[in-house]
């Protein structure tokens, strides 16, 4: 058996330890990052995302309203003047 290599898993920050030779694995140990426990945390945190986007694309559209009667406005003036 040669050296193991160790490889962490992208999706569950799972530590294993591979025989390159064999191409098993020889050993693993699970992630010390905490997952969420629940269902109910998860929802309450993709919630909380919601929110955040609701809340930018609220500011973003009163920000684009604002745009258009200053645009209105100067129009009208525009034409005030000729």
């Amino acid at each position: 058996m040669g050296n193991p290599i160790e490889i962490q898993c992208p999706v569950c920050h799972a530590n294993l330890w591979v025989d390159a030779e064999k191409a098993q694995v020889v050993q693993h140990r699970r992630s010390q990052k905490k997952t969420l426990s629940s269902f109910e945390e998860l929802l309450d945190k993709e919630k909380q995302k919601k929110e955040a986007v609701d809340e930018r694309f609220s500011q973003a559209k009163s920000l684009e309203q604002a745009k258009k009667k200053k645009a209105a406005e100067f129009f009208e003036q525009t034409l005030k003047e000729k």
